[in-house]
């Protein structure tokens, strides 16, 4: 299970990140934030090879003791970052395509909705509602 998932802009500012433990908030920004350098490293050294395939996924960035983060990246240089609970051995990589497959295509209908402005930040439907819902308790 994904503890956080992040959407970064080809300018590198968030345009979605939310993770799951809102009390490790900052230490998930902070993650995310440094896998950023990975990425760059990455796409860098696959160069051209990285234009001419079909699949954009970049696989596992960086381990660390509690958790593991991978990186997909689209064919518009928007970067998808995902931290995973290392805990779960089950979690396979041909899962974790999957799941970056399906948050390219919720990325991809959010920028099909024509009342969306291209680098505003991504609102969840889900965090707007329990917002609104938070504040009429």
């Amino acid at each position: 299970m994904a503890v956080c998932v992040a959407v970064i802009a080809k300018e590198n500012y968030p345009l979605y990140i939310r993770s799951i433990p809102t009390e490790n908030e900052l230490k998930f920004h902070y993650m995310v934030h440094t896998s950023l350098d990975v990425v760059d490293e990455k796409i860098s050294a696959m160069g051209k090879a990285l234009v001419d395939q079909r699949e954009l996924y970049l696989g596992l960035l960086y381990p660390t003791e509690d958790y593991k983060v991978y990186g997909y990246v689209t064919n518009s240089k928007v970067k998808f970052v995902m931290v995973v609970d290392s805990s779960n051995t089950a979690l396979r990589d041909n899962e974790i395509r999957s799941m970056f497959r399906k948050l390219h295509n919720s990325y991809t209908d959010v920028m099909c909705n024509p009342f969306y402005n291209p680098g505003d930040r991504i609102q969840s439907r889900w965090a707007t509602y329990s917002q609104a819902c938070y504040l009429h308790l």
